[in-house]
């Protein structure tokens, strides 16, 4: 009975920790007083809105399981919704089972309303990459868009900056990080690493994960070795991906992309029932990383 209660307490405190998760707030050119952030559920899922603080979360694996790389999520939602639940909590748990930190970034979101005389582009399978040039797949080019996506592309560079600040303490080598952007996050991703100025903001690595460009992309020198993941299938997403794929290979980078074809399943975590190969993208991303070295 006692060693069944010893274990039972240690269990619990394991989950604690593995739990555990510092927030940090990041700089702003134009910090805000009042915090506006709703958060809500979506299919059980928690998804925030109304972000103007940007921040990051915080979540790290045991440090004796630790492998030195960190991944900064940056999930989806349009650039007016962040899917925190699906692709930063689940998908935190996952990264730190095999070792990896996981820090996810809440950032800028449009709260503006859309121009009522926009309409919607035409679809653009995957054979027309070519319609979307310097790999530009934003369907929807405004002014108050186009000024959240720099702003939550600025969110992304300040990230990378405090991750390396803390690398040490956090059993971090700061060789070794890098984004994983989900659909829109993808995009503020790709922003940030075009946009880097300076190293300290250049991510060791890129991941997109059915998220193309949302601004023109000038690829950077050197590049960050790039990977890139969707459905074959998928509008415009899987043509503005391929057009990003080509720009890297036209500038030297190394880059690899995986256009799953049977066209089934979405872009979060998902059960490995060997059903659909686009469950597979997890699993792909990890021995990616590890190919790479920056995980083992």
């Amino acid at each position: 009975m006692k060693q069944f209660t010893l274990t039972l307490i240690l269990t619990v405190l394991c989950s604690i920790q593995a739990a555990a998760q510092e927030t940090y707030l990041l700089p702003v050119s134009k910090p805000v007083t009042n915090d506006t952030e709703k958060v809500s559920k979506f299919n059980g899922d928690k998804v925030l809105t109304d972000v103007v603080k940007p921040a990051i979360e915080v979540y790290l694996p045991d440090a004796d399981n630790a492998n030195g790389c960190a991944v900064i999520l940056c999930p989806g939602g349009a650039l007016r919704a962040l899917s925190w639940g699906s692709d930063v909590e689940k998908m935190a748990k996952f990264l730190n089972e095999k070792g990896i930190a996981a820090i996810g970034l809440k950032y800028h979101l449009n709260t503006t309303s859309m121009p009522r005389d926009m309409k919607m582009p035409p679809t653009v399978d995957v054979t027309g990459f070519e319609q979307f040039p310097k790999a530009d797949a934003n369907p929807l080019h405004y002014a108050a868009g186009d000024s959240i996506l720099q702003l939550a592309a600025d969110d992304a560079k300040a990230a990378i900056r405090l991750v390396r600040q803390h690398a040490e303490e956090w059993h971090i080598d700061v060789q070794k990080i890098g984004y994983l952007g989900f659909s829109a996050g993808g995009g503020v991703a790709i922003a940030a690493t075009t946009q880097a100025t300076e190293a300290v903001e250049q991510p060791n690595f890129l991941c997109t994960n059915f998220g193309p460009a949302l601004a023109e992309v000038n690829v950077p020198t050197p590049a960050p070795p790039l990977l890139i993941m969707s459905r074959a299938e998928h509008p415009n997403v899987a043509a503005g991906l391929l057009a990003l794929f080509l720009e890297w290979k036209k500038a030297g980078g190394n880059a690899e992309i995986h256009l799953y074809g049977d066209g089934a399943g979405p872009y979060q975590l998902m059960p490995q029932t060997g059903s659909t190969t686009t469950e597979a993208w997890s699993q792909q991303f990890v021995l990616w990383l590890q190919a790479k070295g920056f995980a083992r």
